[in-house]
């Protein structure tokens, strides 16, 4: 036991020293979280931890510089931000095809809010799991770890035992187990393009929704009758939706040909469509059905 222990040591240690130097933390504090280099002039981290177009990115040994950033992918829950990295050098980054499996050692390792450098040990105890990302899109295939982490610590690396970046740390699971988006070739690709300055395309109705279990509960609260369906409980200004003239309060029950019993079905639905959808949605007890003119709206 005590040699397995000091292995562990030996490789936490290891992996602190060759990865920690690409390691930052965003904002100040524990309220923001963390990122790592990935090519001279350019940080890797989650969408959900920022807040604006400028960051103050915190290095190892405690400098801090002002970051902007290049380009956001909110459905991944990915961004890239700009700043002068420095001598630090770039994470090694490897996109293996076969993945990661079940079982394999591996390292976490973030810089929360710049309070200095968390390097832990873990597992992979899953692959193949989701969440939600920042506009209510699952984000699928993610790594489920044993490493643990404190609050601040997401958009970190996750790393194996050579120091090469498997995953991207993102949210915190119950029971204490982290989800990291894989660090395959999709990624990588995104991320360049991300640097480069390219928005999303996926297309959005641009609205907020609250899904079917919460539409039902408040139809029935003001004697409304229970039907499936996505209640919107906001419409941007100059969306899609409002300029179709989606209301709050509207309940949407179908997009093209498919009923709404998820907000997975909305998401299916606007990936697969062109120009326009047609959205069918109730308004009080009256159904009605409403063109939706799509564009790559991106707020």
């Amino acid at each position: 036991m005590t040699d397995v222990l000091e292995a562990i040591e030996q490789a936490v240690n290891e992996a602190a020293e060759k990865v920690g130097p690409a390691v930052v933390g965003l904002g100040r504090g524990w309220g923001r979280g963390s990122g790592v280099v990935v090519a001279p002039g350019q940080v890797l981290t989650v969408a959900h931890v920022l807040r604006g177009d400028e960051v103050a990115v915190a290095f190892a040994g405690g400098d801090v510089r002002d970051g902007r950033v290049l380009g956001v992918d909110s459905d991944l829950d990915v961004a890239v931000i700009g700043v002068d990295t420095g001598d630090a050098a770039p994470v090694g980054w490897e996109p293996s095809e076969d993945g990661v499996a079940a079982g394999r050692p591996v390292f976490a390792l973030a810089n929360p809010g710049g309070r200095g450098l968390r390097t832990t040990f873990g597992l992979v105890s899953s692959t193949g799991r989701g969440f939600r990302g920042p506009r209510g899109r699952r984000v699928a295939g993610t790594i489920e770890h044993t490493a643990p982490l404190p609050r601040g610590s997401s958009g970190g690396p996750l790393v194996d035992r050579a120091g090469n970046l498997v995953g991207l740390n993102a949210v915190r699971r119950d029971g204490g187990f982290i989800l990291a988006l894989p660090a395959d070739a999709a990624l990588r690709r995104r991320v360049e393009e991300l640097a480069r300055g390219e928005a999303s395309e996926r297309p959005r109705l641009g609205v907020a929704l609250a899904p079917p279990r919460v539409a039902r509960r408040m139809r029935a609260a003001v004697g409304l009758p229970e039907r499936d369906g996505l209640l919107v409980r906001d419409v941007v200004r100059d969306s899609p939706a409002a300029a179709a003239g989606v209301q709050r309060g509207d309940l949407l029950v179908r997009a093209g040909d498919v009923p709404l019993v998820s907000m997975d079905d909305l998401f299916d639905a606007l990936d697969g469509a062109g120009e326009t959808l047609t959205v069918g949605l109730v308004r009080g007890t009256e159904d009605r059905d409403i063109e939706v003119a799509l564009t790559h709206f991106s707020s």
